[in-house]
């Protein structure tokens, strides 16, 4: 575990965009119960991977579609909450950075660390727009 203050800054990163942050299993269980679309992001201190995708979510979320709700947790350091996230992710091993996208508490769409390192922010943000349009969209959510 890194020291508090060193992590700072890359939980602001996604909570002044309005991404809810989560510390313990039952804080992710209350994100991930909420109905219609929830982003569900493991953010990490890794320099090359989540220092791109922190830019690509602010950039993904300027997009007209976007998930209902949005929450995050911090890989290393929220042990709890970040276990409990990944136990949404079936099917995908543990992976950090990764960002899921869970419709009515089911995992419809995922981003592991693989499809993030490669790949530059905007490719990343343009990925996000996609799956947000896919899964996100307001005809989506008026036919539930």
């Amino acid at each position: 575990m890194y020291p508090e203050i060193m992590i700072v800054p890359m939980r602001e990163e996604l909570t002044r965009l309005g991404i809810e942050e989560a510390r313990t299993a039952a804080e992710v269980d209350e994100a991930a119960s909420k109905p219609g679309t929830t982003m569900l992001v493991v953010n990490s201190i890794c320099g090359c991977a989540a220092g791109r995708m922190r830019p690509a979510i602010r950039q993904a979320l300027q997009h007209s579609s976007k998930p209902d709700n949005s929450v995050t947790v911090f890989a290393g350091q929220d042990k709890e909450a970040t276990d409990r996230a990944r136990s949404y992710f079936t099917g995908y091993p543990p992976s950090s950075p990764s960002i899921g996208i869970l419709r009515d508490g089911k995992l419809v769409y995922m981003m592991q660390r693989s499809d993030i390192e490669t790949r530059e922010a905007a490719e990343i943000a343009a990925n996000l727009r996609a799956a947000f349009e896919k899964f996100c969209g307001k005809a989506l959510s008026e036919s539930r």
